[in-house]
C-alpha cells in the first residue's frame, strides 16, 4: 500500500461533484483530507492524503482529472523562504508539528522540516516578512 500527498483544484464548475465519495467507493483508496476549500460557484481546492495500490491511485487520479479538476502531486503545498526569514520567531509557536523551530535555543536561528509540515498555513498568516508561501492561496487567488 502506498500513500500519496495529492492537492485537487477545482474550477467553478465541479465543486459539486462527490469526487472523494468516487475515490474511496470506486477507487479503493483510503483518504485523509488535510485543508479544504470547496464552495459552490467558486473556485476550490483540497489536500488529501490517498492510500492504496499505485495503479488504484493511477487510475484515481486519472478519474479526477476526467473533471478538468488540476491535480499537483507534488508533496508541497508550502514554500519556506529562508532568504525571506529573519529568525524572529512569531511563526513558531503557531506551527502545530514544529516544522518551523530554532535550529537550538541558544542558536535561536529559524530552520524548516518540510516532513513535519501538513499546509495548515498558520506560518503565513502570522509571518511579517512573508517567508512563507503557498501555492493554495497563489491558485485560489488568480483564479477568483
Amino acid at each position: 500500500m502506498t500513500t500519496r500527498r495529492l492537492m485537487f483544484y477545482f474550477p467553478q464548475s465541479e465543486t459539486e461533484k462527490p469526487i472523494v465519495y468516487h475515490l474511496v467507493k470506486d477507487y479503493d483508496l483510503v483518504v485523509n483530507i488535510f485543508r479544504a476549500k470547496v464552495t459552490p460557484d467558486e473556485f476550490g481546492y483540497l489536500v488529501l492524503d490517498v492510500s492504496g495500490t499505485e495503479e488504484d491511485i493511477r487510475r484515481g487520479t486519472e478519474f479526477v482529472r476526467s473533471f478538468n479538476v488540476e491535480v499537483n502531486d507534488s508533496q508541497r503545498g508550502l514554500t519556506w523562504e529562508e532568504s525571506r526569514c529573519t529568525s524572529c520567531g512569531v511563526c513558531i509557536p503557531h506551527c502545530p508539528t514544529k516544522a518551523l523551530h530554532f535550529v537550538t535555543p541558544e542558536q535561536r536561528t529559524v530552520t524548516f522540516d518540510a516532513d513535519l509540515c501538513i499546509d495548515c498555513l498558520s506560518c503565513i498568516e502570522n509571518c511579517p516578512f512573508h517567508a512563507c508561501s503557498s501555492i493554495f492561496a497563489e491558485v485560489v487567488e488568480t483564479r477568483v
